[in-house]
């Protein structure tokens, strides 16, 4: 579930602890975390005793510059968390990593539902993984208009599904890419190649406010708490949400019933009211 602003917020708050602090002990808890790294005994060796130059982002991963060549990449999956504790607290349940800074606290990954991977890459490695296969970020990157009417054109698939693409937009995942339908006001289920240059002009014009609106309000931790802050905090854009996870509620724009549909296997939320 965690999608841009979750990882962002992740980043901010884990960015002042982490940059120039130098890594001590190492402990895997789950090996299934490291199984995008080539060889999973190069993480504990690569990482220990590395300082942590700075820590960025890329969609929906975590990058953190440890020099010589080497990043450590996090994808928080489906239901991870990272959280900052110190060594005398108890870990929580599903935590699979833990990572002690020698002049600090420990940054733990936590993913109850296993989908969430971590690795430290060499650049040859990093440049066949995941981060480089990732479109324009969402947030910091966003592509002009034309560029977004190029890549849409003739496209037949549903613009919901497109939105999910990483290789479109990075950063956009279920919830989010709801949201910004509705405020650009266009049915999820609308050929991608159907949208004028207007509508894609209002998906765009979209985006940001979304992203920035849920960024301020902390994310959005859903009931089963799955995302947290990395101090433990729920996330609250919950109760903004315009229809992701609605249905039968009223639109918060026109009152008419929030409706759901399901779209190559995942849910979409929208108002045929107001949503064209």
């Amino acid at each position: 579930m965690p999608e841009l602003p979750e990882v962002e917020i992740t980043r901010r708050h884990l960015e002042p602890v982490v940059r120039g602090a130098r890594v001590g002990e190492v402990a895997v808890r789950r090996a299934r975390a490291l199984r995008l790294q080539p060889h999973p005994g190069d993480f504990a060796v690569r990482l220990q005793g590395r300082r942590v130059l700075a820590l960025t982002r890329q969609g929906k991963y975590l990058l953190g510059d440890l020099g010589d060549g080497l990043t450590w990449v996090t994808h928080l999956g489906m239901s991870g968390r990272m959280s900052l504790a110190g060594r005398e607290e108890p870990e929580a349940p599903h935590t699979a990593v833990v990572v002690s800074l020698e002049a600090g606290p420990q940054v733990r990954f936590v993913d109850p539902r296993t989908f969430g991977h971590t690795a430290v890459l060499t650049a040859d490695e990093l440049a066949a993984a995941g981060p480089a296969r990732l479109g324009p970020d969402a947030l910091d990157a966003l592509p002009r208009s034309p560029v977004l009417v190029a890549r849409l054109a003739g496209r037949r698939a549903p613009i919901k599904p497109l939105l999910l693409d990483q290789r479109l937009l990075a950063g956009l995942g279920n919830i989010y890419a709801d949201e910004v339908l509705h405020r650009a006001r266009v049915r999820p289920d609308r050929p991608a190649g159907s949208l004028n240059r207007e509508e894609v002009a209002a998906l765009r014009r979209a985006v940001r406010p979304v992203l920035e609106a849920s960024l301020r309000r902390g994310g959005t931790s859903l009931a089963d708490l799955a995302y947290l802050l990395p101090d433990g905090r729920a996330g609250g854009y919950l109760e903004r949400l315009a229809v992701y996870g609605r249905a039968g509620e009223p639109c918060r724009r026109c009152g008419g019933a929030v409706e759901r549909m399901v779209l190559r296997g995942r849910s979409a939320y929208f108002c045929s009211g107001c949503q064209r």
